[in-house]
This record gives structure tokens, C-alpha cells and sequence, in this order.
């Protein structure tokens, strides 16, 4: 049994960081040695803003055998050489127990809730296969808690991210009181009707967990009014509201809610943007797109959420209610497997290659290949695609912020024009100088893209340049700071 306060370890950290996945990962090498390489993703580049001077400990999951193998390896910590020079603990959850949590609960359960997903005439179905996979997810948080709970200074400050790890705030309440713990979402939160599709006891478990600590924060105001509507209806809690400032009191505890919108790191998309490799990628897709093409381009994971699917059913209708784009218009559509361990991520990733071969057949031409799509991911090649573009297509059915909606417009040479789900988190901050869709609307979409090829360019330009600095305003430093400092600042009158 956990003591009630677990005391602090030798060289304890003042800051933590708590993620699924961590900014390294390691894949097992021809000679039986590690290869150790720097982790992707927005999370991953947002948390990198903590500087090896700043003592601060990143506790993640070993999310293959590659980095259960370096794991067992290196004991407490990672060597800081494969780090960055930051302090990571890699946590090696046996493998069942990681994908039963990661797979079985929060990409099939809590990410196709707050997203809004399921088919509800034939799912969810919550039967007593998943109760096991709910025992490994909170088996899967415990260890989580456990780690923090050893490696945190008297009084750390904890930050604790996502979908994955929502029950540690309250775990780590439990075995450390003295701590400041702050959640932060990096996904919508899912409207009361639709989150109460959760068995009763799940739904309130999760609420409470994230309402162990002294802060919830999301991407956007949208988001925290969901989940305060979400405590209220759900555990009853009191919804607190002074000015902007919004709270959740539940069971004789107050947690702040809090909004930071994570935004791009404009110096180093530009930067990157136009080296070597990039020009390369852009000289293959200027032959693929042929001379005098305009460009439509989407840079997406083929997750399912991201609604390629309707996007491609809108540039088939753009073309058959607007024949005069036909050879003049190329749809450059990066669409990166995505979870390919799930058979429904699967067959939509195969729905996609075969609805843009269809496009192509239906009319393609000798020299217009109407649809581009690639689906191997290269950070170059959607970079390029980026430069190229004329119109950027973000039309998620849901989604906590989209970063490809902030980078396009960073990196575009001549500006372009943003057609966005009013959906999409970003839309709170780019919804002026976006055209802004529902992303259920195929005609509509249509719609929208012919009123954005035919843009003025001057106009064009000048939204591209709002937009772009509406997409840096916050960025992943900045974001990651800001953080800390609110947390602080909402734990400032309380006893150590």
C-alpha cells in the first residue's frame, strides 16, 4: 500500500514533466545496440522548452522494446547524451499493460470521445473486456504517479500532459500532498451529452483524477468550458467564475482552469523551411504539380479525426461544380499512416488511397494528376508543400488546436489562403482571416476552396501575414513557461 507522503529521492527535481511519450526513442540496432533518436511530435517540441539547467525531470513511457531495452539499461535515468542533456526517466510498463491502456483505452476510448467518433448505433460498447483494459489504464497512471511521486522535490511543481494520463493528478495528490500539480489537455474536451456515454464510474474517475490538481488547462476557452460543464453535470461540482477566470469546486477542493493555445516557433520553421533538403523536395513536387498549377495542399496524420476523407469528397466537388480548375489545380495531400496497429485506422488509411486513386481516374489527364497523395511521412517534403502552397485545406471534425492550420501560413513564399474547420481548436485565434467551414459540408468545403483559389493575392497575402502572426503568438517556449507560472500562481497562498 502507497504511504500517504512518499519521500523525496536524493537530487529530487523542483520541475516535472509527465508525458507518454518522451524526447527520446530508441530502436534496436543490426549490431544488438541502441540507436537513440531525438522524439516527435507537437508535445514533444512544446516540452523541449525545459533547458538542462533548469533540474527538471521528464518521466515518459518505453513506447517499443527499443526503449524498454534502454530502459532496463540505464536504471533511473537515460544517459543525458540521447536526451538533449535533459534528465529523463523512461518508465518500462510491461508491454501488455502499455498497449491495453495506450490502444485498448486512450485512443479507442477517450480519444474517440472527446473527439466525437463513434458510430453510436453499434458503439461504444462497454462490456467486461473493458473493465480490464480499464484496470491496466489506471495500472498504466499508477506507475506514473509512482515515479513523480519519487523524483519530486518538497514542493515540485508537476505538469502532467494528456488524454493518457488523466488519473495521475489525484494518484499523485494521494502520495504527495505537498506537491503542485498541474493537467494539461492537449485534445477537445467532449460536450456533457457525449462524454456521459463513459460507464458513470469512468466518466467521474477521470474528472476527479484531473481535478487532484491545483490546475486543468487546455488549448482553448472552448475546451475548459466543456470539461467545467462536464464536473458540473457529472459530479456536480460548482462551477466558479470571477471575470475570465474560471474554477471547478468538487469535494472541498478548488482546481483553477486555465487556456494557453500553443502556437509554432516561427524562427525555426523559416529556418528549416529553406535548407538543402527542403529545395530538393520542392524541385520533385514542382515536376509532380506541372507549370502554371495552383496548389491546394494538407499535411495530416491519417487519423481519423482529421477528415480526409470529406476533404477529398470537397476537391472532387470543386472540380465537378467548377470545371474551370480542371488541369489547373493540384490537390497536394500528405496523409501519414497513423496507428496503424488499429484495424479502423487501417481501413481508413486504405479508404483514402483509394479515394484519391479514384479522383485521379476520374480526371486525370495525360499530364494532371489531380490528386498528389503521399503517405510517407518526410518533415521535408511537407515543409516544401507548405512554400508551395496557395491554399491550405484544415478541416478536422474536431481537433484540441491543429498546428498545421499555424504553420502553413509561417512558412508559405507568397501567402496563402486558409480554409479551416470551425472545429479545429485554432479556429478561436485564426477564424478572421481563415474561411472558416464545417467540416461535415462537403459542398460548402467546395465552396470555400473556390472562393480561396480565386483570393486576390495582395489580400491573400495580407491575411497570410495575420494569420502568421496569430500562429506565433504563443510559442512552444513561451507556452511551456507560461504554465508554470500559472500554476504557481494558482498555488501561491497555499501552505508548503
Amino acid at each position: 500500500m502507497v504511504a500517504d507522503h512518499v519521500p523525496a529521492a536524493p537530487h529530487a527535481a523542483p520541475i516535472l514533466v509527465a508525458s507518454n511519450r518522451g524526447p527520446v526513442s530508441y530502436r534496436l540496432a543490426e549490431d544488438g545496440g541502441l540507436a537513440a533518436g531525438r522524439g516527435g511530435g507537437g508535445l514533444v517540441s512544446g516540452l523541449s522548452a525545459i533547458g538542462p539547467e533548469a533540474g527538471a525531470v521528464w518521466v515518459c513511457a518505453a513506447l517499443g522494446e527499443g526503449d524498454r531495452l534502454a530502459a532496463r539499461r540505464a536504471g533511473r535515468r537515460l544517459d543525458p547524451a540521447d536526451t538533449g542533456g535533459q534528465r529523463v526517466r523512461m518508465l518500462d510498463i510491461p508491454a501488455e499493460t502499455f498497449a491495453t491502456a495506450y490502444n485498448g483505452v486512450a485512443n479507442s476510448v477517450l480519444w474517440f470521445v472527446h473527439h466525437l467518433l463513434y458510430q453510436t448505433p453499434l458503439e461504444p460498447v462497454f462490456d467486461a473486456g473493458f473493465r480490464e483494459q480499464w484496470a491496466a489504464y489506471e495500472t498504466y497512471n499508477a506507475a506514473f504517479a509512482d515515479a513523480l511521486a519519487e523524483e519530486a522535490a518538497e514542493g515540485a511543481a508537476v505538469l502532467v500532459q494528456d488524454y493518457h494520463l488523466t488519473l495521475v493528478p489525484a494518484l499523485l495528490r494521494a502520495r504527495r500532498p505537498d506537491l503542485r500539480i498541474g493537467h494539461f489537455s492537449h485534445t477537445p474536451w467532449a460536450p456533457p451529452d457525449y462524454y456521459r456515454m463513459l460507464p458513470d464510474d469512468v466518466a467521474a474517475q477521470v474528472l476527479r483524477g484531473i481535478l487532484g490538481g491545483d490546475r486543468a488547462a487546455f488549448l482553448t476557452r472552448r475546451w475548459a468550458e466543456a470539461f467545467a460543464a462536464c464536473c458540473a453535470d457529472v459530479l456536480g461540482a460548482e462551477v466558479l467564475r470571477v471575470g475570465d477566470r474560471l474554477a471547478v469546486r468538487s469535494e472541498g477542493r478548488t482546481t483553477a482552469l486555465g487556456v494557453h493555445g500553443l502556437g509554432t516557433d516561427g524562427d525555426f520553421l523559416r529556418e528549416r523551411a529553406h535548407r538543402p533538403d527542403v529545395e530538393e523536395r520542392m524541385a520533385a513536387l514542382r515536376e509532380q504539380i506541372g507549370p502554371d498549377r495552383r496548389t491546394i495542399v494538407r499535411v495530416d496524420r491519417t487519423e481519423l479525426s482529421k477528415n480526409i476523407v470529406r476533404g477529398l469528397h470537397a476537391f472532387r466537388s470543386l472540380l465537378e461544380e467548377h470545371p474551370q480548375w480542371r488541369g489547373k489545380v493540384v490537390h497536394i495531400a500528405f496523409a501519414y499512416p497513423s496507428r496503424q496497429d488499429l484495424a479502423v485506422y487501417r481501413d481508413y488509411t486504405a479508404e483514402v488511397e483509394r479515394l484519391a486513386g479514384e479522383i485521379n481516374a476520374a480526371w486525370g489527364t495525360a499530364d494532371w494528376t489531380p490528386v498528389a497523395l503521399h503517405v510517407k511521412d518526410d518533415f521535408a517534403r511537407s515543409l516544401a508543400a507548405y512554400r508551395l502552397a496557395d491554399v491550405a485545406l484544415v478541416n478536422p471534425i474536431r481537433d484540441g488546436m491543429n498546428l498545421v492550420a499555424k504553420e502553413v501560413p509561417v512558412v508559405s513564399d507568397h501567402g496563402c489562403a486558409l480554409v479551416l474547420s470551425r472545429e479545429a481548436g485554432a479556429a478561436a485565434e485564426l477564424g478572421e482571416d481563415a474561411i472558416v467551414v464545417n467540416p461535415y459540408d462537403v459542398v460548402a468545403t467546395a465552396r470555400a476552396l473556390h472562393e480561396a483559389l480565386l483570393m486576390d493575392p495582395v489580400q491573400r497575402a495580407e491575411r497570410s501575414g495575420r494569420l502568421a502572426a496569430a500562429a506565433t503568438a504563443l510559442p512552444p517556449a513561451r507556452w511551456f513557461v507560461d504554465q508554470l507560472e500559472a500554476l504557481t500562481a494558482a498555488t501561491a497562498g497555499r501552505a508548503g
